[in-house]
């Protein structure tokens, strides 16, 4: 009995034996009390945390597992280390503490899908440019672009081939991309009469028309560049018709919702890590030239650095056109410039936050009108005739802020294109400078940036040097944030190609030129005036706009000339948002008058209530000077009335009934006289 007694024993302690060595309980203590988990010494670490998260209840796995109470030995989630590797033995305690969603993938995930609101300063070696305005005075994406935008989340929600490619459908392309792709863009050729052999109704080799990407063309008409349609035909063209071609644009942020290991910087994997960049020097670009309507613009917008010797910013209105020396190529036509809020001095100049910026593009759209790009100077004055040769091959073209901020303004102006898996692609928003020439007389040069830039400036990959223009940095990578590794392509001393991390890397790699110019005829969108209204944000003596400005503006045209008086985008935007009486919602008429040059409409729309107050201002504000008389007031109010206002050193406006506390001419106010 005691022989089969101890057999059983034996025999249970056998069967047992394998379950004590192989498995141990793990103590785990948390701000919730402390729990007991089960594991094997074999089993990996990331199975651990998934014990620990589903004996807890946790929703989330961001948190971390430490052998010490002050978060010291951290115990990281792998699914190739093993308990036994990490020394975790039968009965050890663990502490659990929760991780804030800062760093984790969820938070990087709404980074990605929020607006870049950083600020991005530009500068050069003498003039640094602009700092990227915020989102108050960043350009206003059109509605299509946001609609673009939310089907695309949806789709990509979805996870659906079948939702992404519906994208197409609701993507509206400018009208010079539908134009363009109606055109069948082949490049004629005459018939050659040493060569061509057959009649005139044939075609051989030698004049069959090319295709509009043909090299041996584009060099023989000095084209650096392949227009955007020409890069897209040839992408589409051969036997898979563009089957296998792409339009992704670069991604340098980890992948969000990956659950294979702990958010960044406690984890990473293949799946989620975005892939090295080797930038490529842009075989295309968007915008092949940059014309202004006409060279009084350029004058006018120089003026402000004639009079202060202070440089200026402003961004350029107008169109979208065909640009016929380039095949299926895309101008730029600009029509106005207007200038924003900004600081300037003699070596840079700061954007400040815009809000009218909303009117102006809303009076833009009525014009027919869209943010084509931005402009600004870098002059420097050699003399009484002659600015300085600043930017060149031996220095620089854009500096590396200047880059920055072109790349952040072309984010916020992308390219609308049904090629895309995302609905758009790069961006037609040209840069243009007005900058010294080799002979030192002032000129202007245009650029774009390449969509790689676009991409490590959106994901804040690229930041500049402090003392090198020419060179841009790529970050490193950081607890806050992954940088993948970005790499360029030079030519070394023998001669050979070789491959350099961009820490630091030439800006050159990343710009396009795009010429920028006047015609030989000019065009003109709007009415050009011997007097000029101010040009708006001039704080200078004669340049401010205000009210006594605006009627003696309006003083010196007929009432026939009412069309000419109002085809002036700056004074369609002071009247739009003036103080006193702002007409915003009552100007659609009248810009389709403008636009249209319906001279019957437009005095037709002088004649309605709003204007007719208007106009009953601008004759107040003037019968103080046609009378000559200080004694009589415009209102019927004697000069014992005056005489007491200026005793007591206040008085009211008749105008608009402000109580003034100066003994001014003029109301603080709305600036009518007394």
């Amino acid at each position: 009995m005691n022989l089969t007694q101890r057999s059983k024993t034996t025999s249970r302690g056998r069967l047992n034996e394998p379950h004590i060595i192989n498995a141990m309980i793990i103590r785990v203590q948390s701000p919730d009390g402390t729990k007991r988990v089960e594991a094997k010494p074999t089993e990996s670490t990331k199975s651990l945390y998934e014990k620990v998260q589903e004996a807890f209840g946790l929703t989330t796995s961001h948190f971390s597992l430490f052998s010490g109470r002050d978060r010291k030995n951290e115990l990281v989630s792998s699914p190739r280390k093993t308990l036994k590797g990490c020394k975790v033995n039968h009965g050890d305690m663990l502490f659990l503490h929760m991780l804030d969603d800062g760093g984790g993938c969820s938070s990087q995930a709404n980074n990605a899908n929020g607006s870049n609101t950083t600020s991005a300063k530009a500068s050069t070696s003498k003039a640094p440019a602009a700092v990227a305005s915020t989102s108050k005075a960043a350009p206003v994406a059109s509605t299509s672009t946001n609609s673009v935008k939310r089907v695309v989340a949806a789709a990509l929600l979805e996870g659906n081939q079948q939702s992404v490619s519906s994208i197409k459908s609701h993507v509206i392309e400018d009208e010079v991309d539908r134009t363009l792709a109606k055109e069948e863009g082949l490049i004629p050729r005459k018939m050659n009469p040493q060569l061509c052999s057959h009649g005139t109704n044939s075609k051989c080799i030698h004049c069959i028309p090319l295709d509009p990407w043909d090299e041996n063309h584009l060099k023989e008409h000095n084209i650096k560049h392949l227009s955007f349609h020409s890069y897209l035909r040839k992408l589409t063209s051969g036997v898979d018709k563009g089957k296998f071609g792409t339009l992704d644009d670069i991604s340098c942020k980890i992948k969000a919702g990956c659950k294979e290991h702990p958010p960044w910087p406690r984890g990473i994997c293949s799946k989620c890590q975005p892939s090295a960049i080797t930038l490529n020097r842009q075989s295309y670009r968007h915008v092949d030239n940059v014309m202004f309507e006409n060279a009084n613009l350029v004058e006018r917008f120089l003026n402000y650095w004639r009079i202060t010797g202070h440089q200026r910013l402003g961004f350029l209105y107008g169109r979208y056109e065909q640009y016929r020396d380039v095949p299926l190529g895309i101008k730029a036509t600009v029509a106005t410039v207007y200038e924003p809020p900004q600081e300037g001095s003699r070596d840079h100049v700061k954007l400040l936050p815009d809000p009218k910026k909303e009117i102006v593009d809303e009076i833009a759209k009525g014009l027919g009108l869209t943010c084509v790009g931005w402009i600004f100077t870098d002059l420097v004055p050699l003399d009484a005739n002659k600015v300085r040769y600043l930017r060149h091959a031996g220095t620089h073209f854009l500096s590396a802020h200047e880059v920055i901020t072109a790349a952040h303004l072309q984010t916020l102006h992308p390219n609308l294109c049904h090629y895309s898996p995302t609905g758009k692609h790069g961006s037609k928003f040209v840069t243009v400078i007005v900058t010294g020439d080799k002979d030192n007389q002032v000129h202007m040069e245009g650029y774009q940036v390449s969509n790689q830039c676009q991409s490590v400036v959106r994901d804040k990959c690229l930041i500049p040097t402090k003392d090198a223009p020419e060179l841009a940095y790529i970050r490193e990578s950081s607890a806050e944030q992954y940088v993948p590794d970005v790499y360029f392509k030079e030519k070394d001393q023998y001669n050979n190609e070789v491959v350099r991390l961009g820490r630091p890397l030439p800006v050159e790699y990343l710009l396009l030129d795009c010429p920028a110019s006047t015609p030989n005829e000019p065009v003109y969108s709007f009415a050009v005036n011997e007097a000029n209204f101010p040009v708006e944000n001039r704080m200078v003596e004669g340049h401010l706009q205000d009210f006594t400005t605006l009627a003696s503006y309006l003083r010196k045209f007929s009432d026939d000339m009412f069309l000419e008086a109002m085809s002036d985008f700056h004074v369609l935007i002071y009247i739009a948002t003036m103080d006193m009486l702002p007409l915003r919602e009552y100007l659609e008429p009248l810009l389709n008058a403008v636009k249209d040059r319906e001279r019957a409409a437009a005095i037709e729309w002088k004649q309605s209530g709003q204007w007719a107050t208007v106009e009953q201002l601008v004759m107040a504000s003037g019968a103080e000077g046609a009378t000559g008389s200080p004694g009589v007031d415009v209102t019927g109010a004697g000069s014992g009335t005056r005489t007491a206002a200026a005793a007591t050193g206040s008085w009211t406006c008749q105008h608009c009934t402000f109580i003034n506390q100066t003994a001014s001419e003029n109301c603080d106010m709305c600036h009518l006289p007394q």
